[in-house]
């Protein structure tokens, strides 16, 4: 897994030539995220996480702009086994790796602008903490893919070399490798541009 992230990020420096316009750039923030269960095996509410990572952009009216972070998603779960005396109540905790690969659009100047975006968001799980479901008759049917691919859409504003975004993110497939579970997230996070 680590040779595919680095060479998402050789791909992303090594193609700034073919742009007019390249910045780099820092971003952090917070997320809320969701794990629901399809087939109502567990009552869920969303918590907070967190993300902080790399961004890049080429092009400049219209461009692409890959990123790479770490973050975390949580969700707080009541879960009842069916059929039996099974009851639990715990948190699921994924930490990630998250290559969103946008495609956006600026309205304005460069400094003042306000900015749309959409693309497939590849996340890679470095972490679970599912032990809510230990208990459970087959524990397996609730492991997760290492890997999935999501979808990001959102927009924000850039003010100078401070930029401000807010997406929303739903998965193209289910996390659980038995599928039955989804996640969707809320992102909020503040970019400083370096280049």
């Amino acid at each position: 897994m680590k040779k595919n992230i680095s060479l998402v990020i050789l791909l992303f420096l090594c193609s700034a030539n073919t742009f007019a316009q390249f910045n780099l750039g820092l971003k952090a923030g917070i997320n809320y995220s969701m794990i629901s269960a399809r087939e109502g095996q567990f009552d869920y509410k969303g918590l907070l996480g967190y993300q902080g990572g790399v961004w890049a952009r080429f092009g400049k009216s219209i461009y692409f702009q890959p990123e790479v972070y770490v973050g975390t998603k949580n969700t707080d779960l009541k879960f009842t086994q069916i059929n039996t005396t099974i009851k639990q109540d715990g948190e699921i905790k994924l930490t990630t790796v998250d290559v969103p690969l946008l495609f956006g659009k600026q309205i304005g100047i460069e400094k003042l602008n306000f900015h749309f975006v959409v693309g497939p968001s590849l996340q890679f799980i470095l972490q679970e903490n599912n032990t809510v479901f230990n208990q459970v008759t087959d524990p397996n049917f609730y492991n997760y893919r290492p890997f999935v691919a999501n979808l990001q859409a959102g927009g924000g504003v850039d003010l100078g070399n401070l930029s401000i975004d807010l997406r929303y993110e739903t998965g193209l497939q289910d996390i659980n490798k038995s599928n039955g579970q989804h996640n969707n997230l809320i992102h909020f996070s503040l970019g400083y541009k370096l280049l």
